[in-house]
């Protein structure tokens, strides 16, 4: 298993939105992404500053480098472009953060 964590930025005012649009992702969006490898994925929000932390578990084979050439992430990507700042693509413009610390149960 592998951990990524990255950040995003949020538009000012649109947490709700972001929440909303997420409790109800689309069914094929959450299937491809388990399809590619994902095991575990959470995104919190520090609301002041309007940054997005993500953190995502993969299988060691996985599929992630796939999905964003596939029409299904791109039409997300588009669909949350109004609420975040994004690349020309439509990709969400994010930040890969560096591991510095880990405490696991032995």
């Amino acid at each position: 298993m592998q951990t990524r964590a990255f950040r995003m930025n949020l538009n000012p005012g649109l947490a709700a939105e972001y929440r909303r649009r997420h409790d109800q992702i689309w069914p094929e969006l959450a299937q491809a992404l388990l399809d590619a490898g994902v095991v575990d994925y959470r995104i919190f929000l520090d609301e002041p500053a309007n940054v997005l932390f993500a953190m995502l578990t993969h299988e060691d084979l996985h599929g992630l480098d796939e999905l964003p050439g596939t029409d299904l992430m791109q039409r997300w990507w588009t669909y949350m472009q109004d609420i975040m700042p994004s690349h020309p693509d439509a990709s969400p413009i994010s930040v890969d953060l560096l591991p510095m610390f880990q405490l696991t149960r032995p």
